[in-house]
């Protein structure tokens, strides 16, 4: 009885989250509402190919700018010269809850433009110490033919392209 209970209650805490996070979102265009999530997410993962071998790594900057959505790394890191040979990547993050996922995938596109580097330095301010918008470093990439997928244990699957 009092395991029936807790699920119980777990499965209504999960559905009136789903049902604010629903609401909030609303008014999003997709790319806005892929933005919002992975920021509520904090860490999300990315997953790129290297030869034949799949790597993931920790992630925490996803930022739109000029219409499109981007991530942000080193050029002298391995992901970078992986991102840059093969543009395919998939991104997953997970609510705290648990319940809700998130699959981003799509091809990243390289941008060299000092402002759109800028513009993210100035939108993610801790990362100012590890990089400058003009120093042979700093990478964004932003996503094109993203597509991504809301899932959760409380319902059905859900698609936007952006």
């Amino acid at each position: 009885m009092k395991k029936s209970l807790f699920i119980l209650v777990a499965v209504l805490l999960c559905w009136t989250g789903d049902v604010k996070a629903q609401e909030s979102m609303e008014n999003k265009t997709p790319i806005q509402e892929v933005q919002a999530y992975l920021s509520e997410c904090g860490v999300f993962y990315v997953a790129t190919v290297d030869g034949d071998q799949p790597r993931v790594r920790p992630f925490g900057v996803a930022t739109i700018y000029d219409g499109r959505l981007y991530i942000m790394t080193g050029k002298k890191k391995d992901v970078y010269k992986q991102m840059i040979k093969n543009g395919k990547f998939e991104i997953s993050a997970v609510k705290k809850s648990g319940a809700e996922w998130i699959r981003v995938s799509g091809i990243l596109v390289n941008d060299d433009d000092i402002k759109a580097k800028q513009y993210l330095l100035d939108k993610n301010p801790s990362l100012k110490g590890m990089y400058k918008a003009d120093d042979d470093n700093m990478a964004v990439l932003y996503i094109t033919n993203g597509e991504a997928r809301f899932c959760s244990f409380m319902g059905a699957e859900r698609k936007v392209k952006f």
